[in-house]
């Protein structure tokens, strides 16, 4: 699995350099179908990572974005998952949140991780069974220093207040990626993201390997483990922990994400 890595961390930062040259010179946005925003730097990072996958990696599977679906994939012994840029939105922006995101599955598990955040430059790398790297150095995660747990939600849950009976525990804010999200739980930056909204298996195949890597727990919004490549490829949301984040911490949010869910059906 090295060879794959390396394979796909010389990629990866080389379609953030065209997503930043992009940024910088100038791109197209368009609205798909589902009226979400996707750019020019979109497709073409999209393109290099296939280029990849087509050149180095053929007998495997591809399942992305900005790709149509191939059956196909499914039948297949291992799937590239890809997000091209998780947070589009702020990438239009200028929010140094968004990235590019990259699992590779096995057997429905993920097995190899990359998510790299332009902005910042970091890289963060997983192989199954020997932690986290960041740019290339092994990373462990960082301690807490203050006592209320940070945690990361979608914008229209902080907007709507539907972790409003945690605010005397914990402190929110929005996040504008899922997949930098859960790269910022892996590293401990924050103590967790939660969402019980649906999320698409390319939003999380790189980042759940990543926590997991890291020590911490995660799981969707009903407290199930992920298996990748289904036909359809949606979840029902997702609650990270931080390995370094108080233990009651995972049990608590579980509890409010299922009196959310149960309200949300009324």
């Amino acid at each position: 699995m090295e060879s794959e890595l390396a394979q796909l961390s010389s990629t990866i930062r080389k379609a953030g350099a065209r997503a930043k040259d992009l940024a910088h010179k100038g791109f197209e946005i368009h609205t798909k179908k589902d009226r979400s925003p996707v750019t020019t730097a979109d497709l073409e990072v999209n393109r290099i990572l296939r280029e990849m996958q087509e050149m180095h990696f053929p007998d495997d599977g591809w399942l992305s974005e900005e790709s149509p679906d191939d059956p196909a994939r499914l039948d297949k012994a291992r799937v590239w998952i890809v997000d091209p840029i998780d947070g589009t939105k702020a990438f239009v922006n200028k929010l140094p949140e968004y990235c590019i995101s990259v699992g590779l599955i096995q057997g429905g598990v993920p097995v190899l991780a990359a998510i790299f955040n332009p902005s910042t430059d970091e890289l963060f790398t997983a192989i199954r069974g020997q932690g986290v790297r960041l740019n290339g150095s092994p990373h462990t995660p960082e301690t807490p220093v203050d006592a209320m747990s940070h945690i990361l939600v979608s914008p229209w849950e902080y907007r709507a207040g539907r972790w409003a009976g945690l605010d005397n525990q914990m402190r929110f804010r929005p996040m504008f990626s899922i997949a930098n999200a859960l790269a910022v739980v892996a590293a401990g930056r924050v103590q967790a993201t939660l969402t019980i909204e649906p999320e698409n298996e390319w939003d999380l195949a790189a980042g759940v390997l990543l926590v997991q890597e890291s020590g911490g727990s995660v799981a969707d919004a009903e407290g199930r483990p992920f298996t990748f490549n289904q036909p359809i490829p949606r979840f029902r949301g997702v609650i990270a922990v931080a390995a370094t984040a108080p233990t009651d911490l995972h049990p608590l949010l579980q509890t409010h994400a299922d009196r959310a869910r149960t309200k949300k059906k009324r």
